[in-house]
């Protein structure tokens, strides 16, 4: 082969790449461990090309002593573990009884334990019979090999008892995959069993999968769960083939595109840590000449990326009014790079070029605002967001694709290991990120009106006249939810609170610092303050 053929030689060249020779060939020597000194470095190993959802083929069964079980009878089909699963590794699927039990015919394991798992919960048999409808039975099934025992399917459970954590010894890996396998033979949940009211739902069909797992992120990875939710409404809204990714180099890069391992089923590109929206701009120009002016093309960067140092290409692109749009998955530190601390970070944060010793207490500088810059930006949809309100999230991925223009869409994701926080945890802190101001959650959409005020909704967030969120205590009484609240759960904040848990004066001036943007997006958005005296 000359060197002039194999540079003209693309994936779409059926003499170039096989899919079945990467799966067999590459992906099962990395299995095997023989990768290192038995694969030759021909024109697809040599250039690391990865095929789609490739990361499908990846085990990490390896990893966790536990696993969760199903209870059936306990499951409401609130489809929450699901959604929250940052790795896709536990599903849900709606089947008719005549489906099922054509299937469980034809199974050659315990016939009444698998059809014990698919109960009849009132969402998808009670509600539809009474309708009229064709009643389905549900079911949730864990897939052993992209499992990695976070546990936080356990925590967001709808029902509080239709999951726990187990030792895999209980059941065995054997019987696991076999469930699984089971589960995979049914096929598609059909579009009619999916309630679009519920947007949850979207996730019971296989072209809302488009985030396969098998990516290499931490266990509970904040990060996993908004891909896996952006790719979910991309593909169920418009189809895989027809949506790519512009991704900036970060964690998002790393575990998303170790060789041979992909999680994508989408065409993706990554680009260097301050580019990728330039990058985004020369593709788009491309589509639009061909033709494609109606694929939808995403931006992904960390805060490092989008608030730093790619901070002059993201504003460039905002201003060139092109149909591009960025989602910023936010952990206020480099997470990639081993904790140093971004303009996205809070006072007080202790990280790397930002220790807390004798001198200084942890980072000064108080957080920069991504979305109130990029809403100054002339027809930029904007939205800040969370993946623990699932509703507010898709509907900023819905109107973010159908605005014609630039769209800015700001998550709020944990990052374990650099915020000190539990695997299972993502959730908990997104929701009281929420509820303490920390991270307030917003729509701007230049389209609803001239005004500031119709521009901007913060529907969504608790107590949205108030300053300060408040909750019942153990007592019973009132207590404000505050900065120093949310704070003192996360270990980038330690060093900030004594032993018995008083915050220091610098977390006193984050938490000033947070109420005061607060009060500036209540102010644009025109909501009158209850003043307490």
């Amino acid at each position: 082969m000359t060197i002039e053929r194999a540079r003209k030689m693309t994936a779409h060249d059926p003499e170039f790449f096989d899919v079945k020779d990467f799966e067999q060939r590459i992906v099962g020597s990395y299995n095997d461990g023989s990768a290192d000194h038995g694969l030759p470095a021909d024109p697809v190993v040599g250039r690391s090309i990865i095929a789609a959802g490739s990361g499908r083929l990846r085990d990490f069964s390896y990893i966790a002593d536990e696993i969760p079980a199903f209870k059936a009878d306990a499951c409401v089909g609130c489809m929450d573990c699901v959604t929250m699963c940052p790795d896709t590794a536990i599903l849900g699927k709606v089947v008719s009884e005549d489906d099922l039990q054509s299937a469980l015919a034809e199974f050659d394991g315990d016939v009444e334990a698998m059809e014990a798992m698919w109960p009849k919960v009132r969402k998808y048999w009670d509600q539809r019979e009474k309708k009229g409808d064709e009643p389905g039975r549900f079911g949730i099934f864990i897939d052993p090999s992209k499992c990695k025992g976070c546990a936080e399917c356990v925590d967001v459970c709808g029902s509080k008892e239709a999951l726990a954590m187990v030792s895999k010894e209980a059941k065995g890996l054997d019987q696991h995959r076999e469930e699984f396998a089971f589960f995979t033979s049914l096929g598609d949940t059909k579009q009619d069993f999916v309630n679009e009211k519920s947007v949850m739902d979207i996730m019971l069909r296989q072209d809302a999968l488009g985030y396969v797992g098998g990516a290499g992120s931490c266990a509970g990875c904040g990060e996993g769960t908004a891909l896996r939710m952006m790719a979910a409404v991309l593909g169920y809204d418009h189809g895989n083939e027809n949506w790519g990714i512009v991704n900036s180099t970060g964690c998002s890069t790393v575990y998303g595109s170790t060789y041979p391992f992909n999680p994508w089923s989408v065409p993706w590109t990554n680009s260097l840590f301050e580019n990728g929206p330039t990058d985004a701009m020369g593709v788009r120009v491309r589509w639009d000449q061909i033709g494609w002016t109606d694929k939808k093309l995403w931006v992904i960067g960390g805060d490092g990326a989008m608030y730093d140092i790619g901070f002059g290409a993201l504003s460039r692109m905002m201003a060139s009014g092109m149909d591009i749009k960025v989602l910023v998955l936010d952990t206020q530190v480099y997470s990639n790079t081993g904790g140093q601390t971004s303009t996205a970070s809070y006072t007080g944060q202790n990280a790397k070029f930002y220790a807390h010793g004798a001198a200084i207490p942890g980072k000064q500088e108080f957080r920069k605002e991504l979305g109130a810059i990029a809403a100054m930006h002339p027809n930029v949809y904007v939205a800040q967001t969370v993946t623990s309100l699932p509703n507010h999230f898709y509907r900023a991925i819905r109107e973010a694709n159908a605005h014609k223009g630039p769209a800015v869409v700001s998550v709020y994701t944990t990052c374990q290991p650099e915020h000190g926080v539990a695997d299972n945890g993502a959730y908990a802190q997104a929701n009281l990120a929420l509820r303490s101001r920390a991270w307030p959650i917003f729509i701007f959409d230049p389209s609803k009106g001239p005004r500031f005020q119709d521009r901007w909704d913060l529907r969504g967030n608790p107590s949205p006249n108030k300053d300060w969120h408040r909750v019942k205590d153990e007592s019973g009484e009132w207590q404000e939810v505050k900065f120093r609240d949310f704070a003192i759960t996360e270990g980038r904040f330690g060093k900030q609170f004594s032993k018995d848990g008083t915050p220091s004066s610098t977390i006193l001036l984050a938490e000033q610092d947070r109420l005061a943007y607060w009060n500036r997006l209540q102010d644009m958005a025109g909501i009158e303050r209850e003043i307490e005296e």
